[in-house]
């Protein structure tokens, strides 16, 4: 016996991780994080941050541009820390922005969970 009548789409919840929101958001923090040990995570979270700024919702998009400050801003230190291992003081120039990364991510990851946004993404510090 044959069902011939209509089907429905199967729905892909894989699909879901990579539409702007809450999911997507911790994914990119989640990115960042990984970047310490696998470095081109940092490249595909800034990517997804991208993509998906302009399509979400107002608290989101605070968190999108967050992500994007935060991964700009983190290469910016990481250059003057290499500029500056010629002095020593840049090694503790890259300790002081691997910190500053990590605090960023957990606070954008504390606030997703909430669906919060940030209260200043525009800001250098944390």
């Amino acid at each position: 016996m044959s069902d011939t009548g209509p089907r429905t789409p199967l729905s892909h919840q894989t699909d879901r991780w990579l539409e702007p929101g809450r999911v997507n958001i911790q994914i990119i923090y989640v990115l960042y994080l990984v970047a310490f040990v696998i470095g081109i995570t940092a490249l595909i979270g800034i990517v997804l941050a991208y993509l998906n700024r302009d399509k979400a919702e107002p608290w989101a998009r605070t968190h999108y541009t967050w992500a994007i400050r935060t991964f700009w801003i983190a290469v910016l230190f990481c250059i003057v820390s290499a500029l500056l291992t010629v002095m020593v003081i840049g090694i503790l120039g890259f300790v002081a922005t691997a910190v500053w990364i990590v605090i960023r991510c957990v606070i954008g990851l504390q606030r997703a969970a909430r669906e919060e946004p940030i209260t200043n993404p525009e800001s250098w510090l944390v």
